[in-house]
C-alpha cells in the first residue's frame, strides 16, 4: 500500500511539474491520465501491479 502511495504521489508530482514547466500540454496529460485510468480497469492491471512489485523487490535486495 505504502508503494502504490509514493507511486501516485510521484507521478502526481511529474505531472504537475510537466504541466507547470510547459514541458507538455493540459490535453496531453488528459489523454495519460485516462489511459492510466482505463488501463486499470483492464485484466492487464493484474499483470502491471505484478512487474512493479516485481521491480520494487529487486531494487529491495541491491543494497
Amino acid at each position: 500500500m505504502i508503494l502504490t502511495l509514493s507511486a501516485v504521489a510521484l507521478f502526481g508530482l511529474l505531472t504537475f511539474l510537466l504541466l507547470r514547466g510547459r514541458s507538455v500540454g493540459p490535453l496531453a496529460a488528459l489523454a495519460v491520465f485516462l489511459f492510466g485510468f482505463f488501463t486499470a480497469d483492464t485484466g492487464a492491471a493484474d499483470a502491471i501491479r505484478a512487474v512493479l512489485s516485481a521491480l520494487a523487490n529487486a531494487a529491495d535486495n541491491l543494497s
